[in-house]
């Protein structure tokens, strides 16, 4: 018996998520269905994170128990083989039986790309934004967002989460070049669409259809419904796992 983990990125543009759905292209389907023909067996991927329909992903993790005697130097290059060409395994490794893709991670952090320049080569990587976008504007809309709260507020009705109290270590707005900027996430830990969410409702304070103090306002009040602006799937990028 042995506890394998992948390391690998994928372009979410072709997925109806990352999650196994019966009858639809995602993620977890395709490389359990990889992994099927290589093992023999059924393979339950357990994963650090699960993206939304379209959203990418530049580092994911994952791990799965199996008893296959195939060298894990080979498993690598047999898995790109028969994967589609937007999933790609950058490295497979064994593990010790107790680690867990999902519970054994210390952070995820996640990179939103907003842009300007409207062209259809960034179209599935970038959201189209037509106005320059003030970073110090940014930011100060961001910044109730560090610490621990409950971000009950920031999830989608059939998010099924036990608990939504989450913490964020850091969150930054920066510019990537002179069309395009990127909002920096970490945390320990994301809910159902929360990301999409939270840029979102900071496009709304900043274009002045919301309050300038409702963000804060969302984050105090967990339990007061309060109306939300789900930002684009395309722009977000699963960027970073810690172990």
């Amino acid at each position: 018996m042995k506890n394998i983990r992948i390391s690998y990125q994928y372009d979410g543009s072709e997925f109806f998520g990352f999650q196994r759905q019966p009858g639809l292209r995602t993620v977890q389907g395709e490389i359990e269905k990889a992994l099927k023909v290589i093992t023999k067996e059924n393979i339950n991927l357990v994963s650090a994170g699960r993206t939304d329909r379209g959203v990418h992903a530049k580092e994911q993790y994952s791990n799965f128990i199996t008893e296959t005697k195939i060298p894990i130097e080979k498993l690598n290059k047999i898995l790109n083989s028969l994967l589609p060409r937007d999933i790609v395994i950058k490295k497979v490794e064994e593990v010790s039986l107790d680690f867990s893709s999902r519970f054994s991670a210390a952070y995820r952090s996640y990179e939103y790309y907003i842009t300007k320049d409207r062209n259809p080569f960034n179209s599935r990587y970038a959201t189209y934004y037509e106005e320059d976008l003030d970073l110090e504007k940014i930011n100060k809309i961001l910044e109730p967002l560090i610490g621990i709260h409950d971000f009950n507020n920031f999830r989608l009705s059939d998010c099924g989460s036990n608990t939504t109290i989450r913490e964020i270590y850091k969150v930054k707005a920066s510019k990537v070049d002179e069309s395009t900027i990127k909002i920096y996430i970490k945390g320990n830990a994301f809910l159902k669409s929360q990301i999409r969410i939270i840029v979102g409702i900071t496009l709304g304070i900043y274009s002045g259809k919301l309050r300038e103090t409702y963000l804060k306002e969302m984050l105090d009040n967990p339990t007061v419904h309060y109306g939300k602006i789900v930002a684009e799937p395309n722009g977000l990028h699963l960027s970073e796992i810690g172990y």
